[in-house]
């Protein structure tokens, strides 16, 4: 990508409506029926690889044996809520990229390290050090490689949205990558101004 991309203002709420699948409820709720799912999920002989945006998820998808088994990368800013925090996970990774992502940005930068990264195979934790991680997905899942032996999930926080068209309540967004998902992601991208 040649470009920056930001969210024009009069198309916020889009952005904040799940990807694909939503599993809603509290952390503890949403993590154990996040367990379940890919523990039947596993009885297909697919090979597993989870790609984590967000704090939260990354903590409580690293801190559970099961599911930690199939992260690859987890990109996080150690915010959130604005608030600062400290996950101490770092020794599980290969390795650490620092990056910067402006609020409300895609960093054009963010397509090369992503084909980076995924390409390498290493476990890594990318830390955004200025800006955030949210729309970062989006990035991800374009460059997420659809492969017939292979089963590429990403994962997100949804917080709760009460200021759309319909209440969206808080949960664990689960990305089955797809080619109708990429496709998905491609029109939203098209949504955005670039700079």
């Amino acid at each position: 990508m040649d470009y920056n991309l930001r969210i024009p203002q009069d198309k916020r709420n889009l952005f904040s409506e799940p990807l694909d699948i939503l599993i809603a409820g509290s952390r503890d709720e949403t993590i154990i029926q996040v367990e379940n799912i890919f523990k039947d999920f596993i009885k297909s002989g697919l090979v597993l690889s989870f790609y984590i945006i967000g704090d939260i998820v990354a903590h409580d998808i690293l801190s559970n044996q099961f599911l930690k088994a199939f992260v690859k990368v987890c990109i996080i800013d150690e915010k959130t809520q604005r608030n600062q925090i400290n996950l101490d996970f770092e020794e599980f990774f290969e390795q650490t990229i620092e990056f910067q992502n402006p609020e409300g940005i895609i960093n054009k930068e963010c397509w090369k390290l992503f084909r980076e990264v995924i390409d390498s195979g290493k476990r890594t934790l990318i830390k955004i050090t200025e800006g955030e991680e949210d729309l970062l997905i989006l990035p991800l899942v374009l460059e997420l490689p659809i492969l017939k032996e292979v089963k590429n999930f990403a994962f997100y926080g949804q917080p709760p949205m009460t200021d759309s068209n319909f209440i969206i309540p808080e949960g664990i967004v689960i990305v089955d990558v797809d080619k109708n998902i990429q496709e998905k992601v491609k029109k939203i991208i098209s949504m955005m101004e670039e700079f």
